[in-house]
């Protein structure tokens, strides 16, 4: 009975809100799941036939193996910070140089860390700046808090990536001489001394030289006025 009394009020209820009697609304009814499933078919696709999306781990080329590079220049480590796509994505710390290109998406152009790529990075690392004029390895002036940060992003460095070089010190130009140079000495003739100034000659022989000389030279004046004559 109960059952009865709910088909009859369904049919008052769909003839009232739609106009149509029961048997034309589950006609139409019928009709539009069928044509949800037609579309579904044509135009959805079947969820077993639908092609996989790609990953992302599939879409990355698999990286070359990294090259060791020796000891090269600051200039010419500016070559690898990632512009080329044909050469591996380089950066050192504390001079010694990283391959990180397994790590672009944080190194390479456009990721967090770019402006460190290609460069030795030590003091912007111990720091945690991104100033320019920290971009370099000068680690003069750094507390101990700073140094062992900087540390610690060593011990990742060489944990996590392959080192492939070092970067060259530059040639320090020898430094000018400051002492002064000797003055040339000029030769010069020795005086000829004088009995007088050699102290080890007594007074009394000077002056017994003084006279002998003295009666020499009137002994020649006389015997040349005598020829004279």
């Amino acid at each position: 009975m109960v059952g009865v009394e709910f088909l009859e009020t369904l049919k008052e209820a769909i003839t009232a809100y739609t106009g149509l009697s029961p048997n034309a609304f589950f006609t139409v009814l019928a009709a539009g799941i069928a044509v949800y499933y037609v579309f579904s078919i044509l135009f959805g696709g079947s969820p077993q036939h639908q092609p996989r999306p790609r990953s992302f781990e599939e879409d990355v080329q698999p990286l070359p193996p990294p090259v060791q590079l020796g000891e090269i220049s600051e200039e010419e480590l500016k070559a690898y910070d990632g512009n080329d796509p044909q050469k591996p994505l380089l950066m050192a710390i504390k001079g010694q140089i990283y391959d990180v290109s397994q790590s672009r998406m944080f190194y390479g152009p456009g990721g967090p860390y770019a402006l460190f790529a290609g460069k030795d990075a030590s003091r912007a690392l111990a720091k945690m700046s991104f100033d320019d004029q920290d971009l370099n390895g000068d680690l003069t002036g750094l507390g101990a808090f700073e140094l062992d940060a900087l540390q610690d992003w060593e011990y990742k460095f060489m944990s996590k990536y392959v080192k492939v070089g070092t970067i060259k010190k530059p040639e320090v130009a020898p430094e000018a001489s400051t002492a002064a140079e000797p003055t040339q000495q000029t030769a010069t003739e020795p005086a000829e001394e004088s009995p007088a100034a050699d102290p080890s000659v007594p007074a009394a022989h000077v002056a017994e030289s003084t006279e002998a000389k003295e009666e020499k030279k009137e002994t020649s004046t006389t015997e040349e006025a005598a020829k004279d004559e």
